[in-house]
C-alpha cells in the first residue's frame, strides 16, 4: 500500500492507494486551521480503519514538500519519517512539489499545444505558480521554476506567454476574473477545495465559478498525490532517492 500526504495548507490530504488496482481506497480531506500537529496522525489513522488496513501494510509514503505553510510542510514530512521508522519493513519515501501533483492531473487532458500552469493560493492575495512541460510526466521543479506574486504578477507573466495555456489548481475569483480578457487562457479549476467545510469527505467536484470549466477530470486530490508518486516509484526517478527536505522559496522566518 501507497499512503500519501498532502498537509502543507490549509486544505489537507491523507490518502490509501492500491498501487496493485491502481485505485483509492480511503481519503479524508479537511480544513485545517493550522491545526497539523494535532490532525494529521489521526487522520491517518481514520484512513487505515475505513481501509481495512494497518498501518504495515504501508510500503510506500509519498509527501508533498511545498511550497506552502513552513509549519505544514515540516509536519507532513516529519509525519511520514517517523511512520517511516516505526514500521516493520523499511518503506520508500517519495517527496514531491506541490505544483508537480498539481500539473499532473492535467496535463494528459490538456489541448495539444497547450502548456499547463499549476496555480497555489499563497495567502494574502499572492500566488505560486510555474509552468509545467508537456512532455515530462515526471517534472520536478526546482526552487527557480516558481514563481510568486499577485494576481497582476500572474496576469502579466500569461499575457506575455504566446502559447495556449490552461490555468489549474487553486483558483480564487479574483484570479477567474483578471483573465477572462486573455483569450488563450482556459480556467480548469477541478474542485474549489478551499471553500470546504471544516470536515469534508472527499469527492470530485468542479466549481461553477466565472471562467471555470470542467476537463473531465474524475481524480481526487490524494489520487493525483499517490498516482505521481508510484509513476516516479517505477521510473527510479531522482525524486525516489532523494532525502527528504522542505521546499521553501523564501527563508522560513
Amino acid at each position: 500500500m501507497l499512503l500519501a500526504l498532502d498537509v502543507g495548507s490549509s486544505i489537507c490530504t491523507v490518502a490509501l492507494f492500491d498501487p496493485v488496482r491502481e485505485t483509492v481506497l480511503a481519503e479524508k480531506v479537511w480544513r485545517s486551521r493550522r491545526r497539523q500537529t494535532e490532525e494529521t496522525l489521526p487522520a491517518v489513522a481514520e484512513v487505515l480503519t475505513r481501509a481495512g488496513a494497518v498501518v504495515d501494510d504501508v510500503r510506500v509514503l509519498a509527501v508533498t514538500t511545498g511550497p506552502g505553510s513552513f509549519t505544514g510542510v515540516r509536519i507532513g514530512i516529519s509525519v511520514v519519517k517517523g511512520i517511516a521508522l516505526g514500521l516493520r519493513e523499511p518503506p520508500r519515501l517519495i517527496g514531491l512539489p506541490v505544483l508537480s501533483t498539481v500539473a499532473a492531473r492535467f496535463v494528459p487532458l490538456a489541448a495539444p499545444g497547450a502548456d499547463v500552469w499549476p496555480v497555489l493560493q499563497a495567502g494574502r492575495g499572492r500566488f505560486n505558480w510555474a509552468a509545467a512541460p508537456a512532455d515530462d510526466p515526471l517534472w520536478l521543479p526546482d526552487v527557480d521554476e516558481h514563481r510568486a506574486g499577485q494576481v497582476e504578477a500572474l496576469v502579466e507573466a500569461l499575457r506575455a506567454e504566446g502559447r495556449p495555456v490552461w490555468l489549474v489548481g487553486e483558483l480564487s475569483s479574483a484570479l477567474r476574473q483578471a483573465v477572462q480578457g486573455l483569450a488563450h487562457v482556459r480556467c480548469v479549476d477541478p474542485a474549489v477545495e478551499f471553500d470546504l467545510p471544516e470536515d469534508y469527505k472527499s469527492t470530485p467536484g468542479f466549481s461553477n465559478g466565472a471562467g471555470a470549466e470542467r476537463a473531465g477530470l474524475t481524480e481526487t486530490r490524494g489520487e493525483g498525490l499517490a498516482g505521481l508518486a508510484m509513476r516516479h516509484l517505477r521510473a527510479g526517478s531522482p525524486a525516489v532517492t532523494a532525502p527528504l527536505q522542505p521546499l521553501y522559496l523564501r527563508p522560513p522566518q
